[in-house]
């Protein structure tokens, strides 16, 4: 019996193995297809969870950028509004203009009477309507003796009817009005007296217990103040933190302990440092409470972290030759690092301060700590004024029972957002125009 020569074998064993090599490769495509398919799965299912987020943030908001007006036919009544013949700011700032716009209302539905209806009749208009008879008169005083028709805020029931009567639902079945008053409407907007205007009202005052009136002029105005404190406390403090423990810090325990408690920081809930500046600012340092001072500062010391690890990181991304050269010329180290190290390092620095102010910008629970969450009418006019934040103007919204507060906080929502896309969007900018690849 002949023995099988080594070439054969040899043969037969690679015939073999190509054979187990190509069962073993159809099973490893189809486990890279299925993790294709389950990576892919991920990326569609994450994108549709942030798709129908958006939808229904805007299909609730976009109804707040507008607002309903009607049109009251007003007889400035000298009886009413200067009895004695006075026009002085004082008397004419306590006058009853109430009155008119009942009688303005009376006039056009002479039909209506009774207590009770008239009550239904005057509510089509918006409380709001008294202020701003008073400033118009109080403005032009010869307008008394005179009569004018003129464009008031509706009541946000009657806001609410309307929008939907304008996009053809049905808006009676939806309205909490008495048949009454959805005939009255519709014989108002027979008569082109209701029509839908641009909402300036929600981007130009503050908050309000009416729906119709409730803007988040303040409330934009107080998170402007806190993020120039954060941002003028949280970014030299950062910057300098990260050139020090980068550039000049010993390498020894205490350095290490220092970063790894920088690091740990970065993660801490929002709510301690709330707690930690009702703590320290408030009941300490007696700083007034709900003032965007005091909330500045616990957003800057939130922050201070992320800067500083996002700086280090860009000071790291420079190339030891930058500082060699440097210093291989005869300049000192501090120089280096001011001169051609920080220069470099800059845009990496402020991509991360503009991360770590979006997210302070967001911020609701340290504030809620810090009192801010006060009812604010009045715009602040310094960091030291009570006021109210954006997210916390939403969370108190998104707790009314109002029916109309849930359209503006998704709207306030919206604005958050688009504040957030911004910044996020100045960040991607600053990091492909200036950072330097090496």
């Amino acid at each position: 019996m002949s023995e099988e020569s080594p070439s054969n074998s040899a043969l037969r064993s690679s015939v073999e193995t190509r054979k187990r090599v190509e069962a073993s490769l159809g099973a490893r495509y189809r486990r890279e297809n299925r993790f294709r398919f389950f990576g892919l799965l991920a990326v569609l299912v994450s994108v549709s969870f942030v798709a129908f987020f958006f939808v229904s943030i805007i299909s609730q908001g976009y109804t707040a950028f507008t607002q309903t007006y009607i049109q009251v036919d007003v007889y400035f009544d000298p009886d009413v509004v200067s009895p004695d013949g006075s026009r002085a700011p004082d008397v004419l700032s306590q006058v009853n203009y109430s009155r008119l716009i009942k009688d303005g209302l009376g006039s056009m539905f002479p039909e209506v009477s009774g207590r009770k209806p008239k009550q239904l009749l005057n509510r089509l208009v918006s409380n709001g309507a008294i202020y701003e008879l008073r400033d118009r008169v109080m403005a032009e005083p010869d307008i008394i003796g005179s009569r004018e028709s003129l464009w008031f805020l509706a009541d946000d029931e009657i806001d609410a009817w309307f929008k939907q009567y304008s996009r053809g639902d049905d808006a009676d079945g939806a309205a909490r009005l008495g048949d009454a008053q959805i005939g009255w409407l519709r014989q108002l907007v027979a008569q082109g007296r209701l029509e839908q205007r641009f909402n300036t009202v929600f981007f130009t005052s503050g908050d309000s217990r009416d729906p119709e009136m409730a803007g988040i002029w303040a409330a934009a105005k107080g998170s402007f103040f806190m993020l120039v404190v954060c941002m003028s406390i949280a970014f030299p403090l950062g910057v300098a933190a990260s050139i020090y423990l980068e550039e000049f810090a010993p390498r020894n325990r205490w350095v290490d302990l220092i970063e790894v408690n920088i690091n740990n920081l970065a993660a801490v809930p929002s709510i301690v440092f709330g707690l930690l500046g009702l703590a320290v600012f408030i009941n300490f340092l007696s700083l007034p409470r709900s003032a965007p001072l005091v909330g500045g500062l616990v957003l800057a010391l939130m922050t201070l972290p992320t800067i500083i690890i996002a700086s280090r990181s860009a000071i790291t991304a420079v190339p030891p030759s930058i500082r060699e050269a440097a210093l291989g010329i005869g300049a000192s180290p501090v120089q280096a690092v001011v001169h051609h190290v920080l220069p470099l390092a800059m845009p990496g620095m402020l991509t991360g301060a503009i991360l770590g102010i979006a997210r302070a910008l967001g911020e609701t629970a340290p504030l809620l700590m810090i009192g801010m969450v006060a009812f604010i009418v009045e715009a602040p006019q310094t960091p030291l004024d009570p006021s109210s934040a954006l997210p916390v103007q939403i969370y108190l919204w998104a707790d009314s029972p109002e029916r109309a507060f849930a359209e503006r906080t998704a709207a306030a929502i919206m604005v958050l957002l688009a504040f957030l896309l911004v910044m996020n969007a100045t960040a991607v900018w600053l990091r492909s125009k200036y950072e330097r690849r090496w």
